[in-house]
């Protein structure tokens, strides 16, 4: 029985999806006339409170679509070292918009307001690239599925209005922070322009995305999305999954939770680890201790046909997700607690 905790996206559909992508009803959705895509596109607008939702192969195009949207070539967008769209988007931020990323050396992923407006270069120095946009991340994916303290993205939000900068979300995984706090999609979609968000992830879909915003910018979303060979046919099937996903395997999210925290309590008591980070979500990231090589602790996880991810810099992490059972869970913690 292999366990494979590299990542969330490793997820195979179940039956019950693969029965509604099969049933799904299809149409070219390029011409905008696929009613399974345009229905979860409405559904995913009004969980946000906007007016206008895109469906993306990627969560990587979508992001790039978003800062696209925000910015102009020769501009810069902040944010955190930790960001995805810094460091897991293939350099897209200065490939597909000639943008810079002005990093931020934040905790965990997460930045303060006081370090966004520190960060912001002077609109009349024209030496420096013009600041444009803010680009935060829920949960943080470097930063160990940590959430972001609402509060202080209110605060980034009246920062980005002072300075008139457009302010967007990559959510890959707020679907998890959305679970883990109470916080609610609405509240995201007053403060935020743009939010991306995932299906492939914690929610289990094989394929998709959604972009959501006002309707203007999603307007010119659609022409990025094809400019980046984002524009699909008939992608119903897609789409049925992410909807199966949404009203199936949503609030089990937090059984991932509670399973990366029982990870977590077991690896604190190892003597071959130095620390874990808190836990917040379904992502845990640990280092092991300076004399216990990487290799041989990772060796000796494959002999037992357990898969987790290197992150490098010493870091190693384990995501949970549905495909991970109870079986496994028990299976995983036994395994670790043998000397």
């Amino acid at each position: 029985m292999q366990i494979d905790l590299r990542s969330d996206t490793v997820t195979r559909p179940s039956k019950g999806m693969l029965d509604a992508m099969r049933t799904a009803k299809l149409g070219d959705d390029v011409y905008a006339e696929d009613p399974t895509v345009n229905a979860l596109e409405a559904r995913v607008a009004a969980l946000f409170g906007k007016p206008k939702a895109l469906f993306f192969p990627s969560g990587t195009m979508a992001n790039q679509t978003a800062i696209k949207l925000h910015t102009q070539p020769g501009e810069q967008l902040i944010c955190d070292k930790y960001a995805h769209v810094y460091n897991y988007e293939g350099g897209g931020v200065s490939f597909n918009s000639g943008v810079s990323c002005q990093l931020v050396d934040g905790h965990r992923g997460m930045m303060t307001a006081a370090q966004v407006e520190a960060a912001i270069n002077p609109p009349d120095f024209y030496h420096s690239p013009l600041t444009s946009l803010v680009t935060l991340e829920n949960t943080t994916n470097k930063g160990g599925g940590a959430c972001w303290d609402f509060n202080e993205i209110s605060k980034i939000r009246t920062v980005c209005d002072a300075h008139e900068l457009g302010l967007h979300l990559d959510g890959a995984r707020l679907w998890n922070a959305l679970v883990a706090k109470p916080e609610s999609a609405l509240q995201y979609g007053q403060v935020f322009d743009t939010i991306s968000v995932c299906f492939s992830k914690g929610l289990g879909a094989p394929v998709g995305s959604m972009l959501v915003g006002d309707e203007d910018l999603l307007n010119k979303a659609l022409r990025v999305r094809k400019m980046l060979g984002g524009g699909m046919r008939q992608i119903g099937s897609l789409a049925a999954a992410a909807s199966y996903a949404l009203d199936h395997q949503y609030d089990r999210l937090k059984d991932d939770h509670q399973k990366a925290k029982d990870i977590a309590e077991v690896l604190q008591q190892l003597e071959a680890v130095s620390s874990v980070e808190p836990v917040e979500t379904n992502i845990v990231i640990f280092k092991l201790n300076p004399n216990i090589p990487e290799a041989l602790f990772l060796d000796n996880l494959k002999a037992h046909d357990i898969l987790v991810s290197d992150m490098g810099s010493g870091k190693l992490r384990m995501v949970t997700h549905l495909d991970y059972t109870d079986a496994m869970h028990a299976n995983l913690l036994e395994i670790l607690r043998k000397p």
